[in-house]
């Protein structure tokens, strides 16, 4: 049975493309089946894998669309047992072509329906934003990962998606979890690092992942590259920090 992840946080900056990508080939590289969906107009989830983004013909945006069967649009990747439904600047115009009709929010759920079983964790990186593709996204997934960063503003706005997580759970999806919070950007030399962890696990508690994700160069490097950290540098911080992360999340879910 697959488990879909959504990784959201409408605060931009925070690490969720990045996460969304390496955890998805970090599952793969741990023998897990994987669909990456990019649901960000942005693509950088799709570009970040080496795909060019002007040449996509099939995208999330079809897929919302229901244009196009799921199975058309699904690329394979480089990466062992990864799979990605890509992203372009067309996906822009979903929420204003939806917004009329009567099962909006329940679009992506009903698009991939017949593939999540082909998969072991789905995993959809989310815009920027808590518009309409992020609530098809909440709706279509069993929990979501928010990645928070340990910088000043690191709270900011968690209320408020934590809030719209609850009325997702009360209106579309009762079945949503918090799969976990997860600290990135974390720079052990900063004192505001440390306090950020320290303030957010005496809040947050169980619900924040053990693994951290360093400050780290070459994760910054690797999209541009069109490689995930594992392909890019596997020996760096950040891909044994994301390895650790995918160790946690199949633990969590066994």
């Amino acid at each position: 049975m697959s488990k879909i992840i959504a990784v959201s946080n409408q605060k931009g900056g925070v690490g969720k493309t990045t996460t969304a990508l390496n955890l998805s080939a970090s599952l793969g590289i741990l023998e897990k089946k994987i669909l990456l969906i990019d649901l960000d107009p942005q693509a950088n989830a799709t570009s970040g894998i080496g795909i060019d983004t002007n040449k996509v013909e099939l995208s999330s945006y079809h897929l919302l669309e229901h244009t196009q069967k799921v199975d058309e649009i699904i690329k394979p990747t480089s990466t062992p047992n990864l799979d990605i439904i890509p992203s372009n600047i067309d996906l822009v115009a979903i929420e204003i072509e939806l917004v009329n009709h009567y099962n909006r929010e329940f679009m992506l759920k009903e698009a991939i329906d017949s593939v999540k079983n082909n998969y072991d964790f789905i995993v959809i990186d989310c815009a920027p934003s808590l518009g309409l593709i992020t609530l098809n996204a909440l709706t279509a997934s069993d929990s979501v990962l928010i990645p928070i960063q340990c910088e000043y503003f690191a709270l900011e706005g968690l209320g408020k998606l934590l809030n719209t997580i609850k009325s997702v759970q009360k209106i579309h999806n009762p079945n949503l979890n918090i799969e976990g919070l997860l600290l990135t950007m974390y720079d052990s030399r900063l004192r505001l690092s440390n306090q950020v962890v320290e303030e957010v696990r005496k809040h947050f508690q169980n619900m924040v992942f053990k693994t951290i994700i360093q400050r780290n160069v070459t994760l910054g490097e690797a999209p541009s590259h069109g490689k995930n950290i594992i392909d890019y540098d596997s020996t760096s911080k950040g891909a044994k920090n994301y390895i650790k992360l995918a160790h946690e999340i199949i633990n969590k879910n066994k």
